[in-house]
């Protein structure tokens, strides 16, 4: 009860007297820190605003400008060419000490001055953008630079040479072109011809060709119409149509789980890993208001569109009945957090101060220790955010939309993100094969009610301190949310830091208000519907089968010495692999990213070419030579890569294809090219983690007949040790 009356900025009692007010001094300094903190926060926000509104120019330059037309005046040299006493006759006459000819003068100077450096500004962005749209690098070969690429390489750099901030070349990105129908069309052909025999390609062109004469046209002038107007042509429909208008789980459907450092272990002490992190998280959060972070630059000099990073934090996806919303926050004081199907609320900061990684370990410390029982209901409430989107819709009209229900709710979806204490511990044991998958499945799913897979993401943590991350698709793509578990991981190992015990550095302040349990009131019609979801969940959860495993014989390293991408060996080894497993080939599905254009977000490359079935077929016969079997992996590892290019430099297929598609909906449009995913496939994800191994993770499900994700693995295994083998690789046992 202390705590709690510390936290109350004034109290009062009734005495005879009348009403007795006692004003709390350490409240209101705390509200009064927090005003300030509020303040800060907003002259950054608007001091940021502006240098990055005239990057590549700054209040110096504007000011040599300045000093340069005063100075020429003074040498009566007039470089205004007149412009300056134009200006000068067209302000109004004043009378006063203020209002002198000479104070005319300076104030044209400084108007003409402000207009060409502004002018200046203006070309330099215009003339960055046109150079950023070159990409004519990218599709050179390592080590033969053209001479037009180092002359534009010399200019990018130039241009683009004083610091930037995190948005300072947003406006200097150029947009997403819109590919030619015929262009798509054509590689759209070139992509399905692996799959169909004669007569079904035959029947394809045909198809294709009546798209291109026919309807595409009409199609098109109205996504070309929207390039100019907005400012992506895909990326608003990509999130709409794609994501927020799926009424499908998020949970495994969407969401995806990123793990810890496996083959690195911290401290075994749940709570004082969860501080560090959580604390860094938020240093993270406060370079990102400040836009201290640099933005990401290929080959150092070409910069990536950022505005992903915008919704990182303090970002909800709100349910509805036929689309949901996202709502993003500009501040957020605490998370929200889940333990023994209780939910608390723990705040960030003391005033304007972030708690230290030792306050956050006790506070976090002070949950584990709460033998406080759930309420009726609020076990399974999070199961809710598991199930049918529409099924969530209408509870949450019903049943949270007033009240303690109402309150409770906001405080989750009002947090600057989401906290999981799970009971079970995992870790990845490279004897015990099973345990990096079972630690994945943790991650994608849980048990189904300890996530809240609508929130931007979930920190999870087990029991021996182990994390992880659930993290929600619509807001970002999975490098934006690694570049902030990058900045954790490092800042917890190399700057954080635990004593010899395993907790936090440091001594906390034992007099912080301890977590706030959050109250509900679950009538049972209310917590049918949680049952039913958690069902829906249960079953879809209990459908996957996920197989990780770390490959050992080689990584990246070996790789290169083959003298090609370790993308394009990988891709070309998983397409042997499922040939082997299922006999036949199949439409392939790769991300590549379009970050290089503004509000760019990912594009398809489609793996599966006549260069890598050719080269599948010929191993799979085995009575090809090594030499012929090279060179056919040499070209179709050039032909991955050129798609990969292109799809990187806006010339895809999928994304013209949908945007094409969502035209001709609005239209009324019928139209034969619409991808239907099968639930019979495979889902590989992969990390080259550096130059002696690679993670898979390989998913599939249950409920299908034709696959095995632990069968396929032993294939990706396989097809990898036998590429090696083609170059004489040097490798060990797997």
């Amino acid at each position: 009860m202390a705590e709690a009356h510390q936290a109350v900025a004034f109290q009062f009692t009734v005495t005879p007297d009348g009403v007795d007010f006692r004003l709390s001094r350490e409240a209101l300094k705390h509200i009064y820190l927090s005003g300030i903190n509020s303040w800060k926060k907003r002259l950054i926000r608007i001091k940021n605003g502006i240098l990055r509104g005239v990057y590549p120019g700054s209040p110096t330059s504007w000011l040599i400008v300045v000093m340069a037309t005063v100075g020429s005046s003074y040498c009566k040299v007039d470089i205004s060419m007149g412009l300056v006493c134009c200006i000068q006759r067209c302000l109004p006459e004043r009378y006063g000490s203020y209002h002198t000819p000479q104070t005319r003068t300076l104030l044209s100077m400084a108007i003409f001055s402000t207009g060409v450096w502004l002018t200046g500004i203006f070309l330099f962005r215009q003339t960055l953008k046109l150079l950023l749209s070159y990409h004519g690098w990218m599709f050179e070969m390592h080590g033969k630079t053209s001479h037009t690429t180092k002359i534009w390489a010399i200019c990018v750099r130039l241009l683009s040479s004083r610091r930037p901030m995190l948005y300072s070349f947003q406006t200097s990105l150029p947009k997403l072109p819109v590919p030619s129908v015929p262009a798509t069309v054509q590689r759209y052909l070139e992509s399905v011809q692996p799959l169909l025999d004669d007569e079904e390609y035959y029947r394809m062109e045909i198809l294709a060709k009546e798209f291109q004469d026919k309807t595409a046209p009409r199609l098109q002038k109205y996504l070309v119409l929207k390039s100019w107007w907005a400012t992506n042509y895909v990326s608003d429909w990509w999130e709409e149509y794609i994501y927020l208008r799926g009424r499908s789980s998020l949970m495994v459907n969407s969401n995806y789980y990123v793990m810890d450092l496996v083959l690195i272990k911290n401290t075994n002490v749940q709570a004082a890993r969860l501080g560090n992190a959580i604390h860094a998280m938020i240093m993270y959060r406060r370079k990102l208001d400040r836009e201290e972070i640099k933005p990401v630059m290929a080959l150092g000099i070409v910069p990536m569109c950022s505005y992903q990073m915008e919704r990182m934090f303090n970002t909800t996806r709100i349910p509805g009945k036929e689309t949901d919303v996202l709502q993003h926050l500009s501040e957020s004081r605490h998370v929200a957090v889940y333990h023994k199907g209780r939910f608390f609320k723990v705040w960030l900061y003391e005033g304007s101060r972030l708690l230290k990684p030792q306050d956050l370990e006790m506070q976090f410390q002070r949950i584990l220790d709460d033998p406080s029982p759930p309420q009726p209901g609020e076990e399974r409430l999070a199961a809710l955010t598991a199930g049918g989107r529409m099924e969530w819709a209408q509870a949450r009209q019903a049943f949270f939309s007033s009240g303690r229900n109402k309150a409770a709710l906001d405080t989750i979806e009002r947090a600057a993100f989401f906290v999981s204490l799970d009971e079970e511990s995992h870790c990845y044991n490279p004897d015990d094969e099973a345990s990096l998958s079972l630690y994945g499945k943790a991650l994608l799913h849980g048990n189904c009610y300890n996530r809240w897979f609508d929130k931007s993401f979930t920190l999870i943590s087990f029991k021996n301190g182990l994390l992880g991350l659930n993290t929600e698709h619509a807001w970002a793509d999975a490098p934006i949310i690694g570049h902030l578990w990058e900045f954790v991981l490092g800042t917890d190992t190399f700057h954080l830091g635990y004593t010899e015990t395993g907790h936090c550095l440091g001594k906390p302040n034992p007099m912080l208000a301890p977590p706030q349990r959050l109250q509900w009131n679950i009538p049972e019609q209310c917590q049918a519907i949680i049952e039913s979801s958690y069902q829906v969940a249960k079953a879809l959860a209990d459908d996957v089968e996920l197989y990780c495993f770390q490959f050992l014989p080689f990584g990246k390293g070996l790789i290169k010495k083959c003298r090609t991408s370790p993308d394009a060996f990988v891709q070309i080894a998983l397409q042997l692999a499922h040939f082997r497993d299922k006999g036949k080939f199949c439409l392939t599905y790769e991300a590549s990213m379009t970050r290089m254009f503004r509000e760019g977000r990912t594009e398809t490359v489609r793996s599966c070419t006549s260069e890598s079935t050719a080269f599948v077929q010929a191993m799979v016969k085995g009575s090809h030579m090594k030499e012929d079997l090279r060179d056919l992996f040499r070209k179709a590892s050039e032909k991955h890569q050129n798609m990969y290019r292109l799809a990187m430099t806006g010339a895809g297929i999928d994304r013209h294809l949908f945007c094409l598609y969502v035209v001709s909906k609005y239209l009324g449009v019928s139209s034969p090219f619409l991808d239907k995913v099968a639930d019979d496939g495979y889902g590989v994800s992969y990390m080259i983690a550096g130059e002696n191994t690679i993670f898979f993770h390989v998913s599939s499900k249950f409920s299908s007949s034709e696959t095995n994700a632990q069968r396929f693995g032993n294939h990706i295994r396989q097809a990898l040790l036998d590429i090696a083998d083609l170059f004489q690789v040097p490798k060990t046992d797997s």
